[in-house]
């Protein structure tokens, strides 16, 4: 199972956050990568600096043929088209894709590291996964995503809200 997550908090200048998470995921397609489950959107208040824009997420449970080294590249090919830039580490982004897990693989080094190394500690990831694979298991802690979510804070559980049960896309 590969789990991705699609993030944005800023406008492109084709569209709002939400087309860009709809424009991301038509692109992902468009790379040979079958969507198989998507999760509702999500959004949490930006981190760390919460005067920013408000991030939305969605998770993502794929197939592809690619390796993960081909697949983040891919993403990152993406993000490019969506006009993400990349600068001051957490500042606002028009798009934003992390691979969460690659069929449990456990990768790190320069390029890439799988798990998401983060991945156990926010909310915009766990209740995403929740949601589209209910019995995922962490491939490093060993833990269930609901204990996963049980450790966050109670802040944590509760800044996040579920807004739209399903992002379409055409074709």
């Amino acid at each position: 199972m590969i789990l991705l997550n699609i993030g944005s908090n800023l406008e492109s200048k084709k569209g709002d956050r939400f087309f860009n998470l709809k424009e991301a995921l038509k692109l992902i397609k468009l790379e040979n990568i079958k969507i198989i489950k998507k999760s509702s959107i999500y959004e949490t208040p930006s981190y760390p600096n919460k005067k920013n824009p408000k991030f939305l997420n969605i998770g993502l449970r794929i197939e592809c043929n690619y390796s993960p080294e081909n697949l983040i590249k891919k993403c990152n090919k993406i993000e490019k088209k969506l006009q993400r830039t990349r600068g001051v580490k957490n500042q606002p982004r028009t798009c934003d894709i992390d691979l969460i897990d690659y069929d449990g693989k456990i990768l790190n080094n320069k390029k890439l590291k799988i798990p998401h190394p983060k991945a156990h500690l926010r909310n915009f990831v766990l209740f995403p996964i929740k949601e589209i694979s209910k019995y995922w298991i962490h491939p490093i802690l060993k833990k269930r995503i609901d204990f996963l979510i049980k450790k966050l804070s109670f802040k944590l559980r509760n800044e996040i809200t579920k807004i739209k049960e399903h992002v379409t896309i055409n074709g």
